[in-house]
């Protein structure tokens, strides 16, 4: 009797445990908010991935991932206070850092610059040199709008000498197609569909290819959240690694869970996608630091680049800007 009466009181016991560690988690799992630089697509696959595994909520993160409207704009949403972290732009947010805005890149997952533009060669367009004059079609928020002076300097002629129209990221190319505009900015990353598109007439100029190859997307923290909840964020960080590093080794479940959790994506232009950001994301420190890893010294140069092309930039200290604390060092991105 004794002994029955022990074992009934140790299954008791444990019973009580699981509960509270159970308890323990739910209550663990704290809201947080990710904006988007964009609407989703291949890059933001990882993220999705990792919510739909659970592990985002195992590592006591209840996430929402909000669709975006530019970098400029998640910037902004982060440093008020809108949502905790965010992606965007990383010479966008040093820009906003600058000039007061709270905010702390802790992930790089674009080492190199996505951004690019676009153009049809029968109008008349052979390169940059012939951008004056013409009108270049993209979102307000659009990262390369906010840029647009470094490249137009860069290439030798006035910022001012173009006209920006409006145009959402689901009419860049019809309103291309239709002449509309004269040139678009996008990223690299759909470089595939485009060539079907357009085939030879597609004229593209890489931003990368004229020495502007500035940090791209990187994950923004809100400075105080990231004082406060320094855990939240390492979590955070450690799992998107994680997503990320699943999805080079094989990207077919992570375009699954975006697939499911984003209507009107076609699954073949996700993975040539795919395909041009591995190349975005790989550079000597992400293959030998770790996955997301900054390197200072770029940093500091993408911040003398903005105070070289940019008006009333204030002075700050680029290491400022960033951190590498939070990441896994033994997860790194494969060399190609």
């Amino acid at each position: 009797m004794a002994k029955a009466e022990a074992a009934a009181g140790r299954r008791a016991v444990l019973g009580g445990l699981a509960a509270a560690a159970i308890l323990g988690r739910a209550r663990a799992a704290e809201p947080v908010n990710l904006v988007l630089n964009w609407t989703p697509t291949a890059d933001h696959a990882p993220y999705y991935y990792a919510k739909a595994q659970g592990w985002y909520e195992q590592a006591g993160i209840d996430l929402t991932i909000e669709t975006g409207r530019g970098s400029g704009a998640a910037a902004q949403r982060v440093a008020a206070g809108g949502a905790q972290l965010g992606i965007a732009d990383m010479a966008t947010a040093m820009l906003a850092r600058s000039r007061g805005s709270k905010l702390v890149a802790v992930m790089v997952v674009y080492a190199n610059s996505p951004q690019g533009f676009y153009w049809l060669k029968s109008s008349g367009i052979g390169g940059p040199r012939d951008f004056a004059g013409r009108s270049i079609g993209n979102p307000p928020g659009d990262a390369s709008r906010v840029m647009w002076p470094a490249f137009a300097k860069t290439v030798g002629i006035d910022p001012a000498s173009v006209r920006f129209v409006n145009v959402s990221p689901q009419a860049k190319m019809q309103a291309l197609r239709s002449r509309s505009i004269d040139i678009t900015s996008d990223f690299y990353n759909e470089h595939d569909l485009k060539l079907r598109l357009f085939g030879d007439d597609l004229g593209f100029l890489a931003w990368r290819e004229i020495g502007l190859n500035p940090y791209g997307n990187s994950i923004l923290a809100n400075e105080e959240v990231l004082r406060a909840k320094p855990g939240m964020v390492e979590a955070f960080v450690r799992v998107s690694q994680r997503a990320f590093a699943a999805a080079v080794q094989d990207v077919g479940p992570p375009l699954r869970a975006l697939l499911a959790a984003v209507s009107g994506l076609d699954e073949a232009n996700q993975r040539d996608q795919w395909r041009r950001i591995l190349e975005l994301m790989r550079d000597p420190t992400t293959e030998s630091v770790a996955l997301g890893a900054f390197k200072p010294e770029r940093v500091g140069a993408d911040y003398e680049l903005l105070r070289t092309y940019f008006e009333n930039v204030p002075a700050m200290q680029p290491e400022a800007a960033f951190t590498n604390r939070f990441l896994d060092t033994a997860i790194r991105m494969p060399a190609a």
